[in-house]
């Protein structure tokens, strides 16, 4: 695994410097939204933020440190309720909506969280504070460290796949309702029934509705399978 930003010494900045980390990062997700990973360059990001090449690098050394930034600071983004004041349950649904509308936002994102180790003061406090929630409910150790991994790989999963598919129409200039009604028509003229009747409901109605529907169903599973992990679960 490459170094870090996160556990490399950091040097001071020179004097006078006008440019900021946090500029850099602010103008870097901006790019990021508009434009995807194919936008971003160190040398674009440096005329965006009219600052030589130089003052760039003292900053972010490389690209990977930027992505490493970019990433904490979407992870500062997502809101993790104190389990005192939600309860378990209710927190960890406010998370996972938190973390899939975060997802959304910034479609990006679910190309490169898993190339670079979360490392940085966002991803440890999310991570403390959804554990908050896991143990509110009873569930500790190594348990713990399973149940939170698994309502974030659901949310990740599910919204990774909602991502995709809207990058994919973006790419070809379509909305993803006229992409739905292509794979429709392919579907319906190799599969079989039970295959077709899948892509109608799938294909047809509001599109948006049908991927917050299956988000909030599965997350439903999710919570219910915690839930009788629970001490104080009876059958």
């Amino acid at each position: 695994m490459k170094e870090s930003i996160w556990t490399r010494q950091q040097k001071a900045g020179p004097a006078r410097e006008t440019l900021t980390r946090e500029q850099i990062v602010r103008t870097a997700m901006e790019t990021l939204d508009a434009e995807g990973l194919a936008g971003l360059s160190m040398r674009k990001l440096a005329a965006k933020l009219d600052a030589g090449a130089t003052s760039l690098y003292w900053h972010v050394p490389t690209k990977d440190d930027l992505i490493d930034l970019l990433i904490d600071q979407v992870w500062g983004e997502i809101d993790i309720p104190d389990p005192g004041l939600a309860g378990w349950r209710s927190g960890l649904l406010l998370y996972a909506h938190s973390l899939r509308a975060t997802l959304l936002r910034h479609p990006w994102l679910s190309e490169v969280m898993y190339t670079r180790p979360s490392m940085g003061p966002n991803a440890m406090r999310m991570g403390t504070r959804g554990l908050a929630l896991i143990g509110a409910a009873g569930i500790t150790g190594r348990n713990a460290d399973f149940a939170l991994g698994t309502v974030m790989s659901f949310v990740f999963g599910n919204a990774g796949g909602e991502v995709a598919t809207r990058e994919m129409a973006r790419r070809a200039s379509q909305s993803v309702d006229q992409l739905a009604t292509q794979v429709l028509d392919y579907t319906e003229a190799i599969a079989d029934p039970t295959m077709q009747e899948s892509a109608r409901r799938r294909a047809t109605g509001d599109i948006d509705a049908m991927f917050h529907d299956s988000f909030t169903y599965g997350l439903e599973i999710v919570l219910e399978g915690i839930a009788t992990r629970t001490p104080h679960h009876t059958e």
